[in-house]
């Protein structure tokens, strides 16, 4: 593992055997059990993913250990075995950062470096097989199995301390120099917008203890995606190449975006995998470049519906060409809240669409953009059983009070937010155990690609009490109580909260 970390900051960010597995695991698992981890793991899927596999290898090491113990060539046999798997997985890796060479580099690196150190542990044991002492040795300890004849204690500690040097120059040095992307990041400062957003007023909020607050920090801000490990991508080798049903090929660099008219605009993202009163939603103010204005640039050729966009990773999504090229103002966005964008969220460029769930808009890492048709692809999720186009539903969610919160009996605070992207929102309704619906108040409407924060003051009796919250549209459409599942194309549902008065 050291081994392969260190070939991989030496080759410019090749997978490792074990993200390569790890990404082999997530394009396998089935949908429900994709929506099980992300309902109840959160952003915490990942982490968990690898300390599973670190504990699979852990407990492979483990069994080969007792198996070299009575048969090396076995041990030797089950080495190679996972080392291969790592290699299958390296060279099935979807990552466009490297040559396929260069990909399956740093497995084949963590194959020999295996093999070889087991050998080498192992090597003075030949000799012991076929010998035959005048006398077994003597265990230490009863019961204790000893060890082969011909053991030498020395030699097992030298090859101890060469693999653990091994390993610890492989991790040191994918510390100190596999940062590549945040090297370049830190070294960027963003050009002011050409067309900047408005001021942000405070009365865009209400101050409510737990409302979330109308821009989400970056820190803040979730992140669904099926990258094991963040792309460190060096800005000034970036590009993003504009193809297929165009009359004219473009491609551009970092610096070619950061000379372009740039836009900075507000917009909330929502994840098609947020439930009913989730939290997979988020407002940002981002600065880019107006996709329409690279496609006309491009050319469009007519037959065209569709753009496959490709991440550094490998990831594929497929977006309307028409939500494009309309008046919502597509960008590739290289800023996020006054920076260039966090590794996690993109950088150095990825794409944000008001009004589509993230799996058919918001590439992250984004490299490559084919003008093609709906029919000529499939993209990733759509191949694991989401809907080929996906607007954001009208949505409305209770931050305040928290479910099975105590509240004390008088005034209290009902506070949330609601959005309806490319319409906004008109009307955001309470109801207290089933009565009539009462109207709330509503924040200043910022833009209609955000989400509009609202107000409803309960006094509130003693006693258990269910609370639920519906929004109504700019065009008069109330959001259904009928709850479904966010797969294939989002959730929908009034949201509710249970809370005890005293």
């Amino acid at each position: 593992m050291g081994a392969s970390l260190l070939i991989s900051v030496l080759a410019g960010g090749s997978p490792t055997p074990i993200t390569a597995v790890g990404s082999r695991v997530i394009d396998a698992t089935p949908g429900a059990v994709k929506d099980w981890a992300i309902k109840n793991l959160g952003t915490n899927d990942k982490p968990f993913l690898l300390a599973g596999i670190f504990a699979a290898i852990a407990l492979l090491a483990a069994v080969t250990g007792i198996v070299a113990w009575r048969s090396r060539r076995l041990a030797l046999a089950l080495t190679t075995v996972l080392g291969l798997i790592g290699f299958a997985a390296a060279a099935a890796d979807r990552t466009t950062l490297v040559s396929p060479f260069a990909k399956v580099l740093p497995a084949i690196v963590a194959l020999v470096v295996s093999v070889g150190l087991l050998w080498w542990f192992t090597r003075q044991w030949d000799a012991s097989e076929a010998a035959t002492p005048e006398s077994p040795p003597t265990p230490l300890l009863r019961d204790e199995n000893p060890a082969p004849v011909g053991f030498d204690r020395r030699a097992f500690l030298a090859a101890a301390m060469v693999s653990g040097a091994v390993a610890a120059t492989g991790f040191g040095t994918s510390k100190l120099f596999g940062n590549l992307g945040a090297r370049s990041r830190d070294s960027i400062t963003l050009p002011k917008a050409a067309d900047a957003a408005g001021p942000l007023k405070a009365a865009y909020g209400f101050d409510v203890n737990g409302l979330a607050p109308y821009i989400t920090p970056n820190n803040d801000f979730y992140r669904v995606d099926t990258a094991l490990s963040v792309p460190q991508v060096d800005a000034g080798s970036w590009s993003l190449k504009i193809h297929g049903l165009v009359d004219k090929e473009i491609e551009l660099s970092y610096a070619d975006l950061l000379n372009l008219p740039l836009i900075e605009r507000r917009v909330t993202l929502a994840c098609v995998s947020n439930e009913v009163g989730g939290h997979y939603a988020g407002t940002a103010s981002w600065l880019g470049v107006r996709i329409s204005d690279l496609l006309t640039q491009a050319g469009v050729q007519a037959g065209a519906d569709a753009v496959k966009s490709t991440s550094v990773d490998g990831m594929t999504i497929g977006t309307p060409l028409s939500a494009l090229t309309d008046d919502r103002e597509a960008m590739i966005a290289i800023g996020m809240n006054g920076e260039p964008l966090p590794l996690a969220h993109g950088f150095p460029a990825r794409m944000v669409v008001p009004g589509l769930y993230g799996y058919v808009s918001a590439t992250k890492w984004v490299t490559d953009m084919e003008v093609t048709t709906f029919k000529a692809f499939n993209a990733y999720w759509t191949d694991r059983g989401f809907s080929e186009q996906a607007p954001i539903k009208l949505f409305s969610r209770i931050d305040v009070p928290k479910s099975f919160g105590q509240l004390t009996a008088g005034k209290n605070a009902v506070a949330g937010v609601a959005w309806d992207q490319n319409t906004g929102i008109s009307k955001v309704e309470v109801r207290v155990d089933g009565g009539a619906w009462e109207r709330a108040k509503l924040a200043e409407q910022d833009t209609i690609e955000t989400w509009r924060p609202w107000l409803y003051e309960w006094d509130a009796p003693s006693g258990q009490h269910t609370l639920e919250v519906r929004a109504t549209d700019a065009d008069g459409n109330t959001q259904t109580s009928r709850r479904v599942a966010p797969r294939p194309d989002g959730a929908t549902g009034w949201h509710s909260v249970a809370v005890t008065v005293t």
